[in-house]
């Protein structure tokens, strides 16, 4: 048998078979992934192989090939890695200028290691109803930044409604991830995009005026329009993992075009002669939270840890 993990909880997975038949999975004890050291070996958004036991449960005995996946270091297991979801379509990263803030190293980690697996990303710029002037100065200059780069972005309240005929038309049909901190909204954004209420919303805590987690574990739940959408746990970090320091600036588009015309084909950008991309930093062409993001990456692969 053959099925679609739609969730994972820890322990167990229920897997929809192609029938449509939602089963109990559990892995067999031997079932590893090749080539990757992971918190869990089976991740929603995975096809896998089953055989069927007579209680109705299955043990899941493989998993297929991955077109692509959102992988990060796993926070307490440097050596480890935590895949988020695989086989996506489309990820939603969702961002807050403020309640909470979401920094642009967290929003640029995530853009490389999507870069680096292939998952196309658009970026969701949420609670925009809440901003003063200011925060929507800020929240119109990254929106700029990172149009210019090539990201689509797309502002969104889930209490005005403003963006919401963007996201369904943008998640029509496919299998979307949805991601970022806890408090961003990612509750509120699947209760819209499903049309009930899915998902258990809380208030952002006042005294750290960060978010709390909602969502305890990843699960695939079934548009209203056709698709589905992978709501995952909020993320507090993201470490890069399985990246080279010279293969770092690839997974940087505007760094990477740029960097062509640098003196040397080995240059790491950081203080080479005839370097393009310092270059480009000094006048502004690349900017400057985007190289400090990529300074950022490449001295955590140096000291092979991150900072959250």
């Amino acid at each position: 048998m053959q099925g679609l993990v739609v969730r994972n909880t820890g322990n167990a997975y229920l897997v929809r078979d192609d029938n449509g038949n939602d089963i109990i999975g559990i892995a067999k004890g031997n079932l590893r992934l090749k080539g990757i050291r992971s918190t869990s070996p089976i991740v929603v958004g995975d096809r896998v192989f089953m055989a069927l036991n007579p209680d109705g449960t299955a043990f899941i005995t493989d998993i297929a090939e991955r077109r692509n996946y959102i992988v990060r270091k796993a926070s307490n297991l440097s050596k480890h890695a935590h895949i988020l979801a695989a086989n996506i379509d489309l990820s939603f990263l969702c961002i807050t200028v403020s309640y909470p803030e979401t920094t642009p190293v967290f929003v640029d980690r995530f853009l490389t290691t999507a870069e680096a697996y292939s998952v196309p990303v658009c970026l969701i710029f949420n609670k925009i109803d809440l901003y003063d002037d200011e925060e929507n100065e800020y929240l119109n200059a990254l929106i700029h930044l990172y149009s210019s780069i090539g990201y689509q972005c797309l502002k969104t309240s889930t209490v005005t409604g403003e963006g919401k005929d963007q996201l369904e038309a943008l998640a029509e049909g496919k299998i979307v991830l949805l991601a970022g901190h806890s408090g961003v909204g990612k509750s509120s954004i699947v209760n819209l995009l499903v049309g009930y209420k899915a998902q258990k919303v809380r208030e952002i805590s006042d005294y750290h005026h960060k978010g709390m987690h909602t969502t305890t574990f990843s699960e695939m739940i079934e548009l209203k329009n056709g698709g589905f959408l992978i709501d995952t746990p909020g993320i507090k970090g993201f470490g890069t993992i399985d990246m080279s320091r010279a293969e770092v600036s690839h997974y940087f588009p505007e760094i990477f075009k740029i960097s062509k015309n640098c003196k040397y084909s080995n240059c790491l950008h950081l203080n080479e002669p005839g370097c393009a991309v310092l270059e480009a930093v000094k006048k502004h062409y690349i900017s400057e939270s985007r190289y400090n993001s990529y300074l950022n990456i490449l001295e955590d692969i140096e000291e092979g840890k991150y900072r959250l």
